[in-house]
């Protein structure tokens, strides 16, 4: 059986949530990820009901990726943390509802030198494990990406592969290429102490100075030493294709192609569940 591919619907962010599925759909996804950015999540608890059987009707499946912009669940404003933890669980309880396989979790950022990311990283923590106890009666998984660059980062590459340790099982490890790669993190060693842990990859490239959300191989990652490791130590692990907006949506078909040519499929995993 061939490996499913997610598309994260940034491509298409701004286009209508039903029209971006379908889109995506035409041009192959087998799963989509939503990003619930954008005015047409600004009232999103209210529409969970009536989109949920919508959703689940159509011939894809979904993850979930919470609102990414102004989000901070570890800055040094309560407010700000207080916000970014309630959309995460409302995005959590959306999963819930669609049977969403996971949710993003951006663990925060340190926006300054003059703050301390020991505490910030404490705070991540102590939200994380907040959220795994709601997403766990969900079956939701919490995937928590490698976020920030520029030094904006919470964590190190050998602090972000211990993170998890002690926190509960609903929570996973999701490495974004991209992000590891302006950081100049080894993405092979990282996908082999994460392989635990690994619930996805948010595969993009970039030149390695600036998140440019580029097609495979347009910038300067070395993917096949990063298939090579995928292949070794996680092929059950999700590969999501996190295309910049206005990415021509046949680039998403042409990296799917060959991300099944180059990536092998686990046959431990039940395809058919995603």
């Amino acid at each position: 059986m061939q490996k499913k591919i997610c598309y994260s619907d940034l491509a298409v962010l701004s286009h209508g949530l039903f029209d971006t599925i379908d889109e995506l759909i035409k041009y192959g996804a087998d799963k989509i990820e939503l990003l619930m950015d954008g005015p047409k999540w600004d009232q999103m608890e209210d529409l969970f009901l009536g989109l949920a059987p919508r959703l689940k009707s159509l011939p894809v499946r979904y993850t979930i990726h919470p609102p990414a912009w102004d989000i901070n669940l570890t800055s040094e404003n309560r407010a700000t943390r207080e916000t970014a933890f309630s959309e995460y669980k409302k995005a959590i309880q959306f999963a819930g509802l669609i049977g969403a396989s996971h949710v993003v979790i951006h663990p925060g950022f340190c926006f300054s030198p003059v703050f301390n990311k020991q505490k910030a990283q404490q705070r991540a923590a102590d939200s994380i494990h907040q959220l795994c106890q709601i997403a766990k009666p969900l079956d939701v998984k919490l995937a928590i990406e490698n976020v920030g660059y520029n030094g904006s980062s919470l964590f190190t590459q050998e602090e972000y592969t211990s993170f998890l340790d002690g926190i509960d099982e609903a929570a996973g490890f999701l490495i974004d290429t991209g992000h590891a790669h302006l950081n100049k993190w080894d993405i092979p060693r990282l996908v082999k102490e994460t392989r635990e842990r690994l619930l996805a990859l948010h595969i993009h490239d970039n030149d390695g100075t600036g998140d440019d959300h580029l097609s495979i191989g347009e910038g300067t990652i070395e993917w096949k030493p990063v298939f090579a490791a995928i292949n070794e130590y996680a092929p059950q692990c999700e590969l999501i294709l996190e295309y910049a907006p206005n990415t021509p949506l046949e680039k998403l078909r042409e990296s799917k192609d060959l991300l099944r040519r180059e990536v092998q499929t686990n046959p431990g995993v039940k395809h058919d569940t995603y």
